[in-house]
């Protein structure tokens, strides 16, 4: 099974994506062009992913004490990766872009992740330069940004330690100026740092010539003292080896050391790192520290950094999709061809019968139904996020507004949902595979290592679960959950108007007055501790509010019957998802709406 037809019709039949090319930013643009992207990124996956995807993840990154070792598949892959043009899909065609809409980007890059996450893509490089393009200097966009969308950089992001973990406000690692001079450097302020740094996605490889840090550190005050908190974080960009102000290498290495390769569970075949800024053991231009110039204003570190999280976020939960579409087609194919067990008549068993294959037997629909729902709509809801990115750069200043609302409340939504559901729905093609699924001759128990990462990197569950409930939907008013409120129950009319879709559209109506009851219950002590305590069922049961609400929008772009087997598909899942998933969402929120403390009141003695 494929993943272009779903795409296909996602982004057309449904998204309306080709109507963009009405705007005057994808003008040059069409259908025609769109396609001509997603099959340049589905032969590349094809030919130069899938068919190493097991040897990345046999064949780990390895230290022989100056450089990491890769397959020659992984060269090969980012190779043609940033031939394709798409780290700069998006970018203007004056920086030598495409003017690609970010859905169109979005959904190509689907592509590679489910033929191998573990080789890895842009991801990471391109949100580092995208960063610097908006709070970069002139100098630091030229130099750093460009050669990272041209691929001959590539691009991290530092914010872990190893003694702070999520907890930012406890990094430790320090700025302190470098010289009299460090004002006047042409690349921005110049400071020395010192610190390490944790799970370090791809911070030391050899695929690039040089590797760009985006490093989150703090600037001593005064008296020495680092500010405690959050506020006293600045950012800077800390190339691995130097460069002039055009971009030409200068035969230095900055003082930042591999300390050790971290050893997963899954994406084995991507480089994660433990890094030390300014031991010493590379002294660059005389002086110990890492040479690193600061982006921003000094304290708004956070700030720069969250507008590469916010986008990193919708390519996770993208690529929590990918492996959760990449398990369901191994074992929806499983279920096809393996023969296991005869159908029970009125006299039980008949075992002179041929056995039947077991896609044939309930439960395995049962279970490949769930794939298929999890999967297939959070595929949708992801889209439809980067649609409204599209929509937020380029629509009508209401639009624009409309979008940035509804972003802010559905991105901890888009990152977690498909994480915790996509690894669902490969535990499920791991079951459907039996006892072969647990082996290392089918690939569904690589997929599920591979996405147990998801749930933690980005932004882990409970920090997006407390970031929706705690911020996202009583920010402003509540004016972001309003908007989305207001969309899904224009859904909903939408579906009144359909007789076969009537039934959902009440239980969806149901749905949103049980989480908009369920939210003002968490806060109406407008204790934090009380609604907090109980942030993550919550998030479950917002997120099958949107996954159902947006199943029911997919909906009314399929025809009510007929159609191709494709369309059915869709409608099965879709009740699926109405019968078996949203009724869910009630045991969830009665813990919310009782602000129940079983457990924020467990004493630690009681474990």
């Amino acid at each position: 099974m494929s993943l272009r037809p779903t795409l296909d019709f996602l982004l057309y039949d449904w998204l309306k994506v080709g109507q963009l090319g009405e705007r005057s930013r994808f003008s040059d643009h069409s259908r025609e062009t769109f396609d001509a992207v997603l099959d340049t990124c589905e032969r590349i996956a094809r030919e130069k992913y899938a068919p190493f995807n097991r040897l990345v993840d046999t064949e780990e990154p390895r230290f022989d004490g100056e450089k990491v070792i890769l397959p020659q598949a992984t060269h090969d892959a980012w190779e043609a990766y940033a031939g394709s043009g798409m780290l700069g899909a998006a970018q203007d065609y004056a920086i030598g872009g495409m003017q690609l809409p970010y859905t169109v980007e979005a959904a190509a890059n689907t592509f590679f992740t489910v033929a191998s996450a573990s080789i890895g893509g842009g991801l990471l490089t391109v949100g580092n330069a995208n960063l610097l393009l908006a709070h970069g200097t002139e100098l630091q966009k030229k130099v750093f940004a460009l050669n990272e969308f041209s691929g001959r950089w590539a691009g991290t992001m530092c914010l872990s330690e190893p003694q702070a973990g999520s907890s930012l406000s406890d990094v430790a690692t320090r700025a302190t100026p470098d010289g009299a001079d460090f004002e006047s450097d042409p690349f921005g302020p110049r400071y020395r740092l010192k610190g390490n740094k944790m799970w370090i996605s791809a911070g030391e490889h050899e695929l690039t010539e040089n590797i760009v840090h985006l490093v989150l550190a703090k600037i001593p005050g005064p008296d020495g003292k680092l500010v405690p908190g959050t506020k006293g974080i600045s950012l800077f960009v800390v190339p691995k080896k130097m460069a002039d102000a055009e971009g030409r290498l200068t035969g230095e290495r900055n003082d930042i050391a591999l300390a050790g390769l971290n050893h997963k569970l899954g994406w084995r075949g991507t480089t994660n790192t433990l890094l030390n800024f300014g031991e010493g053991k590379y002294p660059v231009r005389g002086a110990p520290g890492a040479i690193g110039y600061l982006v921003g204003k000094p304290g708004e570190g956070l700030r720069c950094m969250f507008h590469m999280m916010n986008e990193a976020r919708i390519s996770i939960g993208l690529a929590a999709t990918a492996l959760g579409l990449a398990g369901y087609y191994a074992s929806l194919d499983y279920a096809k061809n393996r023969p296991q067990g005869r159908p029970a008549g009125p006299s039980g068993k008949d075992a002179s019968q041929p056995q039947v294959r077991i896609i044939e037997h309930a439960d395995v629909k049962r279970m490949l139904l769930a794939q298929k729902s999890y999967c297939e709509g959070a595929l949708a809801l992801l889209l439809n996020c980067a649609r409204l990115v599209d929509e937020q750069h380029t629509g009508t200043p209401e639009a624009a507004e409309e979008a940035r609302l509804l972003l802010e409340v559905l991105m901890p939504v888009a990152k977690s949902w498909p994480s915790e559901f996509c690894l669902e729905a490969n535990s499920l093609a791991i079951q459907i595979h039996g006892g072969y699924g647990y082996t290392r001759d089918f690939p569904v128990e690589q997929y599920w290592r591979d996405n147990r990462l998801n749930m933690i990197h980005e932004g882990t569950h409970g920090i997006q679960a407390a970031d929706l409930l705690g911020r996202k939907v009583v920010m402003e008013g509540g004016k972001g959950l309003t908007l989305l409120a207001g969309r899904i129950n224009a859904t909903v009319e939408r579906a009144f108007k359909r007789g076969d879709l009537a039934e959902y559209g009440n239980a969806l109506a149901q749905a949103l007055q049980k989480v908009g009851a369920g939210t003002r219950a968490a806060w109406s002590t407008n204790q934090p501790g009380d609604a907090l305590a109980n942030a993550v069922p919550y998030m479950q049961a917002f997120g099958h509010l949107v996954i159902a609400w947006t199943w029911l929008d997919v909906l009314q772009s399929v025809p009510p019957t007929g159609g191709t087997p494709a369309d059915e598909g869709r409608r099965r899942a879709a009740r699926y998802f109405f019968h078996y998933e949203l009724p869910k969402i009630g045991a969830w929120l009665r813990v919310v709406e009782t602000r129940d403390r079983t457990c924020a009141d467990t004493p630690e003695e009681a474990f």
